[in-house]
């Protein structure tokens, strides 16, 4: 006996509709577990999903603060002198420019 299209169709309905249900009674039992240790070991949120801590940020921060050495008394911004240097202070003597 062939199977039609029709058929598996139907099938791969039916199997469809019972893998939602299945995934949705194993998640709910998941959730009434994870629920009762939570409540019997007193977790917070914090214990079970603990913030990034300083030293991690820092690794992933693509660079450190470095404090500014050199101030334009027009704008008062300021420069590091580290990387392209601003308009304001390029191609001058950064001596004058010297945050003291």
């Amino acid at each position: 006996m062939a199977t039609t299209l029709k058929d598996l169709l139907v099938q791969r309905q039916a199997l469809e509709e019972q893998i939602t249900k299945l995934t949705a009674a194993e998640q709910a039992d998941a959730i009434a577990k994870v629920r009762k240790l939570i409540e019997d070991h007193k977790l917070t949120q914090d214990d079970i999903f603990p913030r990034a801590s300083s030293a991690k940020s820092r690794k992933t921060s693509t660079a450190a603060k470095v404090a500014a050495k050199y101030k334009d008394p027009l704008s008062n911004a300021t420069w590091s002198g580290r990387g392209l240097a601003p308009k304001w202070i390029a191609g001058q003597d950064k001596s004058k420019f010297l945050i003291a």
